[in-house]
């Protein structure tokens, strides 16, 4: 049975429900909170921060060359508390780079840790020896030049340790970072600009008296469902909050968290009008009183602080959580101010995959098995190929949980095979718990091997990812 996009993405037809963080599939893991010994930080007291802009150290008739240094810093993200982490330039989030479609990017990440790191452009269409295989390591005191031909459209991507049995760790330090993709056709469109263009790389994480961010041993049965951290922050900062004029502001909501999922919404009420998603523009704006996001996914979101009055304040909440991670942002609305800005109702052209061209079906099952976890029961290694599917080719692949796995594919976006709705390119999409979900994809630009995986990030680290060799 092929499942309607709205079926697919609120997990009916079949579908088991997770309620209050229960498996209805007795014994099978589920995220934990990892609580810290700090306490935690009064919401909306700190001003939201904008990661800074990396700027190319040369350019020429050819490309934008970037170096971050991976390095080790302190920071303060608790008011009052000094925090190590791991950043690309000693930075937490790490430097956002902003580059354009068809301009080619070359970043040299240049490593100053104790470990090794591979660093992978998340939604990033890539020759293969610059993807971030989690074997391709840069080891201690080395570098690597990552080439990123970015032909591909705008769209919000970001940047984020690989490396093999570890990512869970090293973007929970600190390794993550966003990188902003532009094009002519987003540039034409009457948007909200500027500094009402505003990256949100919203996380959790967990904090010690001391400042430091605890992380559970590997293997730890307690966390094997993934870590879920007590403090949410936004750009870096715990329950931020920005003022705003009365116009419309475009949001680019970036989930970097380990293993937590967001159902973001405004209170008290309002809209969010959806125009992108992981792969760029929507054909036409979605308007939506909530947006869900698991570990990995993107939504870009226009919010029109016109429909709200001066003094007014406008909180960004998550339907998902209890409590403290309930909350995310707020938003004080603080002045009348002109806007040019515009939602066309028509933002771009989509083209829509047909499941009748489509030459191959795979099937990849999502388990749980022993002290990992599994895809058609299997652990990873990276020795084995475990789908090749020719270049040009295109395939549909089904998709079957067991609990919540946000699936996450390289080299290309896919859609989702239903009998509803406009088309949209997706790179990370999650499965519910004991949902089956159809994709459809074209592998185009580079032969080579590339691997699909859980976004879970302890998930990942035990065993659930696969890898294919495009050929």
């Amino acid at each position: 049975m092929r499942l309607t996009r709205r079926q697919a993405l609120l997990g009916l037809g079949g579908a088991a429900l997770t309620l209050s963080g229960c498996s209805l599939l007795r014994g099978t893991p589920q995220p934990a909170q990892l609580n810290g010994t700090a306490r935690l930080p009064t919401p909306y007291a700190v001003p939201l921060p904008r990661p800074a802009v990396a700027k190319p150290y040369k350019s020429d008739g050819q490309a934008d060359y970037y170096e971050l240094v991976q390095r080790v810093a302190e920071v303060e993200i608790l008011p009052g508390l000094r925090t190590p982490i791991w950043g690309y330039g000693g930075q937490f989030p790490g430097p956002t780079i902003q580059a354009r479609s068809g301009r080619r990017t070359v970043v040299r990440v240049t490593n100053t840790l104790g470990v090794p790191t591979v660093t992978h452009l998340h939604g990033g269409h890539t020759p293969p020896d610059s993807d971030g295989y989690p074997t391709d390591l840069v080891q201690p005191g080395t570098h690597r030049d990552y080439v990123f031909p970015l032909e591909q459209r705008a769209a919000t991507l970001w940047y984020h340790d690989h490396r093999m049995d570890q990512t869970g760790p090293q973007v929970w330090r600190g390794l993550a970072g966003l990188f902003l993709v532009g094009d002519e056709e987003e540039a034409a469109l009457p948007l909200p600009h500027g500094e009402r263009d505003v990256p949100l790389l919203i996380c959790d994480r967990s904090f010690n008296s001391d400042g430091t961010m605890p992380y559970p041993p590997r293997h730890d049965e307690t966390y094997m469902g993934g870590v879920l951290g007590n403090v949410i922050l936004v750009n870096g900062a715990p329950w931020p909050w920005l003022g705003v004029d009365r116009a419309r502001y475009r949001l680019r909501l970036l989930n970097a968290s380990n293993a937590r999922a967001y159902e973001l919404a405004l209170s008290p009420g309002g809209t969010l009008t959806q125009i992108g998603s992981d792969g760029g523009l929507l054909a036409a704006p979605r308007r939506l009183d909530r947006v869900r996001l698991a570990p990995g996914e993107r939504a870009d979101v226009v919010v029109d602080f016109a429909a709200y009055r001066v003094g007014d304040q406008v909180e960004l909440r998550n339907l998902l959580g209890d409590g403290p991670q309930a909350r995310v942002m707020r938003f004080t609305v603080e002045r009348n101010a002109r806007d040019d800005s515009a939602v066309p109702a028509t933002l771009s052209r989509v083209e829509r995959l047909d499941p009748a061209q489509a030459t191959v079906t795979r099937d990849f099952e999502f388990s749980s098995g022993g002290p990992g976890w599994l895809i058609n029961g299997k652990p990873f290694d990276a020795r084995r190929v475990d789908a090749r599917p020719r270049l040009g080719q295109l395939e549909i692949w089904r998709l079957t949980s067991d609990v919540a796995h946000p699936f996450h594919l390289h080299l290309n976006s896919f859609q989702l095979v239903s009998d509803d709705g406009p088309a949209e390119w997706k790179d990370t999409l999650e499965l519910r718990e004991a949902q089956t979900v159809e994709i459809i994809t074209r592998f185009t630009g580079y032969r080579g091997r590339y691997v699909l995986h859980c976004h879970n990030l302890e998930h990942e680290d035990m065993a659930m990812m696969s890898t294919f060799e495009v050929i």
